[in-house]
């Protein structure tokens, strides 16, 4: 059964992210994870510094399902099924260590797998004391007054055939950013409650939501009352990427990319169990992950009463929503998608501006009968400028736009936007101010000289034009006279 049950499909970052919620129902406060490589004699270990469990409360831990799943838990209780220590530990490794502290007594056990493959009589062995050698594994916890050390070994899981050193590397950080997601509400923020390391570094928390962003938007906190508890709503808006700095877009790209972490974000006891999901929602079909609503985020918090009720894995990675709660989801995901693919589409420009006036940009959408195309707008001061003095060249000119109207490459750009996982840079992005200073300078003497316009008026014709939108300060410092543009 136990070699069945390591098929369950863990990571070895979600089977980390399972023990550390023992911690925390154990109340620990600082949780230590230890990824120490030595070939195939490398070994896990995770510290915390929480109540600890006598002789028979660690046996009980030890055995497979010791709890009754339909069982009520306390309200910081993270498991349920009383599976999640064995089942997560035996899917990285063969040897589980459990030792744990209470005054100044120590109780340890370990399952062995090969010691149960080779027992004669067919029993469960379960062996006290750290296996022969491995006593200075659990030693940190010997200084201790309280607390518990889970220690992995034999991981024929995870040190497999041509397995090195540098892909141990690259496990340790990418279980330090799944860490830093799904604990993300215990490590920052006002309900700071947990000191997460990892070979004695911090983990840093990961905001899927990037709240404390001035350009996110958020819809009202929205709480519905079902039949285990209430469930508490949120939607977010992620800024485009224009609107954000280099460390910033990275940092909420996540783990897989803007595009793989669109959909709902579902939290019990603020602990993340779905990172990025549409929950199978949506009206003729189930939505996929698209890119245009890659900006669209949407929280959840679900009370621990209500596992059954949103059939919830044993693995906490996947859930479904009641279906008295369908509706009202799908409705807040369609406005957070259509919000983002806004924000998305016009790159985190708002329609008007201070001044409300439309916003002028040089392409503009036409819908006909046969479908969609793409056209330069003549009103933009760019594009007007050429055309009004352009004379016997006129003709020429609308040609040449004409020719670039019926070949932009909408498929290429879709293709390496999807391909890629990159928006292509545009409105003068990473431009010095200076090469968008001398753009402005010849639009603004063009507006007065050839349009008339008067300084005042051409400054906020500009201020309203994209891309110009975003240069406010570049704008109102164009000067009243304009020979000193020359």
């Amino acid at each position: 059964m136990i070699e069945a049950l390591r098929g369950l499909g863990y990571s070895t970052a979600t089977a980390l992210a399972d023990v550390i919620d023992n911690s925390i129902a154990a109340r620990a406060d600082r949780v230590d994870v230890q990824l120490k490589w030595n070939g195939t004699s490398s070994v896990i270990t995770v510290l915390d510094n929480g109540e600890g469990m006598n002789a028979r409360d660690l046996d009980l831990a030890m055995r497979l399902g010791e709890k009754n799943p339909s069982d009520e838990r306390a309200a910081n209780d993270l498991g349920r099924f009383g599976l999640g220590l064995k089942t997560a530990s035996f899917s990285q490794c063969r040897r589980l260590t459990v030792a744990s502290r209470q005054g100044s007594v120590t109780d340890c056990l370990q399952w062995d797998l090969d010691v149960l493959a080779a027992s004669a009589d067919g029993g469960w062995h379960l062996i006290e004391g750290p296996a022969d050698g491995s006593e200075e594994l659990i030693s940190p916890l010997l200084s201790r007054d309280q607390g518990t050390l889970v220690l992995w070994e034999k991981l024929d899981r995870i040190v497999t055939a041509g397995f090195c050193e540098q892909n141990f590397l690259d496990l340790i950080d990418g279980v330090e950013r799944h860490l830093g997601m799904v604990f993300h509400r215990y490590l920052s923020g006002p309900g700071m409650c947990l000191r997460l390391h990892i070979n004695g570094c911090p983990i840093v928390a990961w905001d899927p939501f990037l709240a404390a962003h001035a350009a996110t938007w958020s819809s009202p906190v929205e709480r519905v009352s079902g039949g285990c508890g209430v469930v508490e709503m949120q939607a977010y808006v992620l800024p485009h990427k224009d609107r954000l700095n280099t460390r910033e877009s990275d940092l909420t790209a996540g783990l897989d990319g803007w595009t793989a972490q669109q959909g709902f974000y579902v939290y019990r006891n603020q602990r993340l169990l779905v990172a990025g999901s549409w929950l199978g929602l949506g009206r003729a079909r189930p939505w996929t992950k698209e890119e245009a609503y890659r900006l669209a985020r949407i929280r959840l918090d679900i009370p621990n009463t209500s596992d059954a009720e949103w059939k919830l894995d044993i693995r906490k990675s996947r859930a479904r929503p009641p279906v008295y709660l369908r509706e009202r989801l799908t409705r807040l995901a369609e406005d957070a998608r259509e919000r983002a693919r806004r924000v998305f589409a016009h790159r985190g420009q708002v329609n008007r501006v201070a001044s409300h006036q439309p916003l002028l940009q040089a392409w503009r959408a036409e819908h006909f009968r046969g479908g969609m195309r793409y056209r330069i707008d003549p009103d933009h001061p760019a594009i007007s400028a050429v055309l009004d003095d352009a004379g016997t060249m006129e003709g020429d000119i609308r040609a040449m736009l004409r020719v670039i109207e019926e070949t932009i490459p909408v498929q290429r750009i879709w293709l390496d936007t999807s391909e890629a996982r990159e928006t292509p840079r545009t409105g003068f992005a990473d431009e010095p101010v200076e090469g968008v200073a001398v753009v402005l300078r010849v639009l603004f003497r063009n507006m007065i000289k050839r349009k008339g316009l008067s300084s005042k008026m051409a400054r906020e014709r500009l201020a309203c034009t994209e891309p110009f939108n975003n240069y406010p300060g570049l704008v109102a410092a164009l000067p009243d006279d304009i020979d000193t543009l020359e």
